[in-house]
């Protein structure tokens, strides 16, 4: 026997030990339309090394973001359907607390998905679906304020970081909610609220009402990795805050860009703008 042939029987002996060490429920796949089982893992402490920072110190988020998770496709767990694919979820605790009445409305929108979901419609996607979005988004940063510039629709949100609070007085019922931050440390805390209905927050028809208010958390893990959490809370909708969580990745690409997504107005270029006769 060849010491290659020793080498790759050795190799397959602990591949089939490793598998015999699985819980049995990891080895099979689930059935067909069945909800998948997962957990959110925690992320460990930032590994030590140096996060880009802007001229007063703070952490600087600029730079073109993208999350590889399937979160845009279910929030949930979810196994493979014929528009999305399998994930693993990212809700701590694996289900979004809807109260009673509001799950007839989301088993309503998830029926109706294809043609119901604002996306596809070219919406602004708001927030926090815009983050996990399958597209890139760029972060420009200052002192007082973060802009960021999303790929899909070109939609732009401000978050202000320079001590002022909310505008207050009227409901004010924004796509992208109003933004106001403070550091807590290297962590950006975000406080947003000012909402309209008109979102969705996936495409399985998870949903919110004008009364939502979301608080973000976002810090590096490592140069080039942001970990973005968010309590998500809304009185008409949930019974209780929950919390979801994902990671960003910095497009290190050469000449890597944004290029606006205005896919679903396409339809439209026949009519707009108007031609003379």
């Amino acid at each position: 026997m060849s010491a290659a042939t020793r080498t790759l029987g050795g190799l397959l002996v602990a591949v089939a030990g490793a598998l015999a060490a699985l819980p049995a429920a990891a080895q099979s796949a689930a059935a067909p339309g069945a909800k998948a089982k997962a957990r959110v893992v925690a992320v460990s402490d930032p590994i030590p090394g140096k996060i880009p920072r802007l001229a007063n110190g703070k952490p600087d988020f600029s730079g073109i973001w993208q999350t590889t998770s399937a979160a845009d496709y279910d929030l949930e767990p979810h196994s493979a359907r014929t528009d999305a694919p399998p994930g693993p979820g990212v809700v701590e605790g694996n289900t979004i607390p809807y109260l009673p009445g509001a799950l007839a409305r989301r088993k309503k929108n998830f029926d109706t998905r294809e043609s119901a979901d604002p996306r596809t419609r070219g919406y602004t996607l708001g927030v926090p679906r815009g983050i996990y979005y399958p597209e890139p988004f760029q972060i420009l940063q200052r002192d007082r304020d973060l802009t960021l510039i999303h790929q899909f629709g070109h939609s732009v949100r401000t978050i202000h970081t320079n001590g002022t609070g909310h505008p207050g007085g009227d409901a004010h019922e924004y796509w992208l909610g109003d933004s106001r931050g403070k550091w807590d440390g290297d962590t950006l805390v975000v406080d947003v609220n000012d909402f309209n209905d008109d979102t969705w927050l996936d495409r399985a028809g998870n949903f919110h009402s004008e009364a939502l208010h979301v608080v973000e958390r976002w810090r590096y893990i490592d140069p080039h990795t942001v970990e973005y959490r968010a309590t998500i809370e809304d009185p008409k909708v949930y019974s209780r805050p929950w919390e979801i969580s994902v990671l960003l990745h910095r497009h290190r690409e050469k000449n890597f860009q944004l290029i606006e997504d205005y896919r679903y107005t396409l339809d439209y270029d026949r009519v707009y703008p108007p031609r003379k006769e």
